[in-house]
């Protein structure tokens, strides 16, 4: 407990949290981030003077450069208000918290309207993304601040298996979270989704409320607080690497022997792979199906190649509506990736009597069970104009 409290309170520069934070983030691919909400304390771009969450909402520039003159067609310094609007993060040590309280049931309320259809009621869904709850954690983990069986390959590991901050967390569902709508959140509403994760994760009690006056103390239960170090190549330019491999130079293998894969039994459990992946991905899918379900050639999603995805949907595709609103990151033109090719959807519904209007409602409202039962989340953001444009190219009416 006291080498925790330690390495909360002792100042450390934000560059040398840096690296094993970038670390954490990339290497969890989930929940990960530093920690922030709507106010900072601290800047990085006024260096050692902060901007304080009080500060006066002025627009006068803070800071003037002294090549101004020589380039003083190119831009201009940043104001207060634009920088409190940026610098939204809050260290590890919890410096720059904003205020604000939420409790369990609170975010239990918005997670079940705003999350659950991507990470499941309780949080432990793996349809859409890895679980963020449960996992192999034990008290035993909870009394010393590390997961054990992280250390063991080959088990499912969730977000509170490995995350080491609350910060992290608080930072990464204010700045992307809901997916279909980031930075929607209030501050209370964050330390509400927070609290309900945790009571979830076994670290708080259905009856708590957790709020910038208590996190330091929830911290000190989370299972896999002291899981970040620095014994690891990225820490330090000359540290040791995480692997060893060197490249091969003489002598070197002619085929790579494959040691692990699908059983046959399973290879085709959620369709052909190959069908799933996108053209231009380095590892294309193998293909797990047979007969009508074989892999076709997959059309790679960009404007250039995909001037026609159906024969009903004969005009261009509204593109730029497409590429803007982020659909191109689940569909494509052909093939499924996490949802259903734009070619599939227009033939099925090219003989619906109410298509434009069928379609529009299902891409605002989103819904599953239609394609499967991976969801698709609700487009609140979408412009009338653009949804408009997307539901009258797929039912063949652009």
């Amino acid at each position: 407990m006291d080498e925790v409290a330690v390495a909360q309170t002792d100042p450390v520069p934000r560059s040398a949290l840096a690296p094993g934070w970038l670390a954490m983030a990339f290497g969890s691919l989930l929940l990960l981030g530093t920690v922030g909400c709507d106010q900072s304390a601290t800047s990085a771009i006024t260096g050692d003077s902060a901007v304080s969450a009080n500060t006066a909402q002025s627009d006068a520039p803070v800071r003037t450069s002294p090549h101004s003159g020589q380039h003083a067609s190119l831009g201009r310094a940043a104001t207060e208000a634009e920088i409190r609007a940026w610098d939204i993060d809050v260290r590890p040590d919890f410096k720059g918290l904003p205020e604000g309280a939420g409790t369990v049931l609170e975010g239990e309320e918005i997670w079940l309207a705003q999350c659950a259809s991507c990470h499941g009621d309780f949080g432990d869904s793996n349809e859409v993304f890895t679980p963020l709850v449960l996992g192999n954690i034990t008290e035993a983990d909870m009394e010393k601040g590390r997961v054990a069986s992280l250390a063991n390959g080959g088990a499912q590991r969730t977000t509170f298996m490995k995350v080491a901050t609350l910060s992290t967390l608080c930072d990464y569902i204010h700045r992307a979270m809901p997916w279909n709508n980031p930075k929607s959140l209030s501050d209370d509403e964050v330390y509400a989704v927070l609290a309900y994760l945790l009571n979830l994760a076994y670290i708080v009690d259905s009856d708590f409320e957790l709020s910038n006056d208590n996190i330091a103390e929830v911290q000190a239960r989370m299972p896999n607080r002291n899981g970040m170090t620095r014994e690891h190549g990225l820490w330090t330019v000359d540290g040791e690497p995480d692997t060893h491999n060197v490249a091969c130079m003489n002598d070197c293998a002619k085929a790579v022997k494959v040691t692990s894969s699908l059983p046959d039994h399973a290879a085709g459990a959620n369709g052909n792979l190959a069908n799933q992946m996108r053209a231009y991905s380095p590892f294309p899918g193998v293909d797990t199906g047979e007969g009508e379900d074989a892999a076709e050639p997959v059309q790679v999603a960009s404007a250039q190649t995909q001037d026609t995805a159906t024969d009903s949907a004969s005009a261009a595709p509204p593109t730029e509506a497409l590429q803007s609103n982020g659909c191109m990151g689940c569909h494509q033109m052909e093939g499924k990736i996490v949802g259903p090719g734009f070619k599939a959807i227009a033939d099925k519904y090219a003989d619906h009597d109410e298509a434009v209007g069928y379609l529009t409602e299902k891409i605002r409202q989103g819904g599953s069970g239609v394609w499967g039962s991976i969801p698709m989340p609700p487009q609140p953001n979408l412009s009338d104009e653009d949804l408009k444009a997307i539901a009258e190219w797929l039912a063949g009416e652009g």
